[in-house]
């Protein structure tokens, strides 16, 4: 009898055809979950001194006379997490080509919700810390965890409708692409033009490979490498090479899957044709078949697509908890946290993941579906869609990114972000579960 986790049996019951994706998201969160309170255990115990001192240990890579030395919690920041920003890519640009965004009926709804979604907690945020240092921030809460609020709303089964799945993860997609943007537009410090110029050169040879057909992974691994490092010392966040890398990346198969079925049944029938002498050993002709049929089942995938899912893995085991093991953990001192909560950078946050995203996200979609701009996702009410929005609030993984770019340099600032982002996600999350599980009618 085959077992299965919590999750995945809450996941069994979700019929939709992006269901690896799904199941893939729920998976990490509860790794994700589980790092983040590691953390927090390892900031607020007798290790808290070996636990900074780590992530703050050089790491150098000489060749030659180049040299670039880094913090581990930098490496991770700016290296690994250009992996994560990468995937992102893939899923943007599948979501554009075949996905939820690639239909404009239904695509408008969550674009429209994103967009009310990132422009109503950075104007909440503002409102709170106008004038103040700390108004720099503003980027924060406008970001929604794909991750954490996937699992969320998968954890309810049958309660809530595959079509409103749906639309959280094209929501979550697009709050995504607006998050690079602002990273890319509004947290560069200083522009080095020459390293940028190669970056772009670097994205224009990625382009002649797809246009020239190039399916194999090596070549645009290399260059999108030379591309990181050049993005790296331009002053733009080193993460947004992944990005542009991923969108050079071929979303077409080499061959149609016309063509892929015809091959496919003249190898088999030509397979047949070889007679087996035991029951174990193979024709010789044969085992070139099946290498044959093999290849051919590599070129029916297209090199985004085979990407995205075998960066799955890597990313959700490695990525995601480190960077949550290297940046969540934050020592608290309880006889303070009610001073620290209502400062206004950590006040800002929690009302703009908070009502900043209801308020951006539900109002603008009751407001579209009035005005016959868009439609509710099937067998999905308003109140489903005013709970999904307390599930946008959570902002975990790009809101405590973006806080290190608008922050850095500044311990104090970033504590009181990440205070404010810890908490303004627990209770979205907690309030958007239960208020849809209580709320949510149970589809047959």
């Amino acid at each position: 009898m085959k077992l299965y986790a919590p999750w995945e049996k809450a996941f069994k019951k979700v019929a939709t055809p992006l269901e690896h994706f799904i199941h893939a998201q729920t998976t990490t969160g509860i790794i994700l979950m589980f790092m983040t309170i590691l953390a927090l255990i390892l900031a607020n115990s007798p290790l808290t001194q070996d636990y900074a001192h780590f992530f703050h240990t050089q790491v150098d890579l000489n060749i030659g006379s180049w040299h670039l030395s880094h913090t581990i919690h930098h490496w991770i920041n700016d290296g690994l997490m250009a992996i994560f920003f990468f995937m992102i890519g893939l899923e943007i640009k599948r979501n554009i080509l075949v996905g939820e965004l690639s239909n404009i009926k239904i695509a408008m709804l969550p674009i429209l919700s994103a967009i009310g979604g990132m422009a109503m907690p950075a104007l909440i945020y503002l409102l709170i810390n106008a004038g103040e240092d700390g108004a720099v921030g503003w980027g924060i809460p406008m970001a929604t965890d794909i991750v954490f609020a996937i699992s969320a709303l998968v954890l309810l089964g049958k309660r809530v409708s595959p079509s409103l799945v749906t639309f959280l993860i094209a929501l979550a997609i697009v709050d995504d692409l607006g998050a690079v943007v602002v990273i890319a537009l509004f947290y560069t410090e200083q522009i080095h033009l020459i390293p940028l110029g190669l970056a772009g050169v670097s994205f224009l040879i990625l382009v002649s490979f797809n246009r020239f057909g190039i399916h194999m992974i090596l070549p645009y691994f290399i260059v999108g490498l030379f591309m990181w490092l050049f993005m790296l010392e331009s002053g733009v966040h080193a993460t947004i090479a992944g990005v542009i890398a991923a969108m050079a990346i071929p979303s077409r198969p080499k061959i149609t899957p016309f063509d892929f079925s015809t091959h496919i049944k003249n190898l088999l029938q030509e397979y047949d044709n070889y007679p087996v002498d035991t029951d174990y050993a193979l024709h010789e002709h044969q085992k070139a078949i099946l290498i044959n049929i093999q290849d051919r089942i590599t070129a029916i995938g297209s090199p985004a697509a085979r990407l995205e899912q075998d960066l799955h893995l890597p990313v959700s085991l490695i990525v995601i908890p480190l960077f949550a093991l290297a940046n969540a953990g934050i020592s608290i001192d309880f006889s303070s946290i009610g001073e620290t909560i209502v400062s206004p950078i950590s006040l800002g946050i929690i009302a703009g993941l908070i009502a900043g995203k209801v308020i951006g996200i539900a109002g603008v979609a009751w407001l579209a579906i009035k005005l016959g701009i868009a439609q509710l996702p099937q067998e999905s009410s308003m109140s489903q869609i005013f709970g999904v929005s307390f599930l946008g609030g959570i902002g975990f993984t790009m809101s405590i990114f973006v806080a290190d770019l608008a922050f850095s340099g500044n311990e104090e600032m970033i504590f009181q972000a990440k205070i404010g982002i810890l908490a303004a996600s627990l209770l979205a999350g907690l309030f958007g579960y239960f208020w849809l599980k209580f709320s949510a009618t149970k589809i047959d």
